[in-house]
């Protein structure tokens, strides 16, 4: 790749549409994830929010790049404006999870703007947000939560047993309860976002 496409490749990237649109993509994100809520078959502090959907009309509409800015945006909004109930560390996976997600999608209906590859692209972005739940989880977020709030890991385990009676360990947790929720909110927000995009993309694309 020449010197000169790098220097228009970026230039595509900053310009005044593009930065306006990421911020107005970021803030509706914004509001889109203070309207989250819980499903009660998983434990209280795993929501959905549908602000993965601007995400991703921004990420099919100008690239992966501006998708990962957008995704930034919501969560400093979030933090700014409504604080952190989970010591940041919600708000950090919120960033991770929903990066692994919007990325690949982005990515895959870039190289081919397409309906066929934009439900690939949500296929492909629903399972790497799922595996990349199941790692941060297991790894990162859940001894985060137990270190951060003094909970010892049994008490954050016991939490998805009253619910899933056959999570008996922190394995199990992901597996049984991290999975399917990551897996629900793919399907609920590719399915929203095929839904709406195919109505806004001409106004995307102006």
């Amino acid at each position: 790749m020449s010197q000169n496409t790098v220097s228009t490749s970026k230039s595509k990237l900053f310009t005044t549409k593009v930065i306006a649109r990421t911020a107005i993509l970021g803030a509706i994100a914004f509001i889109l994830m203070m309207l989250d809520f819980a499903l009660p078959i998983f434990p209280s502090f795993y929501k959905i929010d549908f602000s993965e959907v601007a995400v991703l009309v921004g990420g099919f509409a100008m690239g992966p790049i501006p998708a990962v800015a957008i995704e930034g945006l919501k969560v400093i909004l979030n933090c700014l404006f409504q604080g952190s109930a989970t010591a940041y560390v919600g708000e950090i996976a919120n960033f991770l999870i929903g990066c692994a997600f919007v990325v690949p999608a982005s990515i895959m209906y870039r190289k081919n703007k397409s309906k066929e590859t934009a439900i690939k692209g949500l296929v492909v972005g629903s399972l790497c947000m799922t595996a990349a739940g199941v790692i941060l989880n297991y790894f990162v977020l859940l001894p985060a939560y137990s270190f951060f709030f003094h909970m010892d890991m049994d008490v954050l385990v016991s939490m998805g047993t009253a619910i899933i009676p056959a999570i008996k360990d922190r394995l199990g947790f992901v597996l049984l309860a991290t999975t399917p929720f990551n897996l629900i909110k793919g399907i609920i927000v590719s399915v929203m976002t095929m839904l709406i995009y195919k109505h806004i993309s001409p106004l995307m694309h102006r």
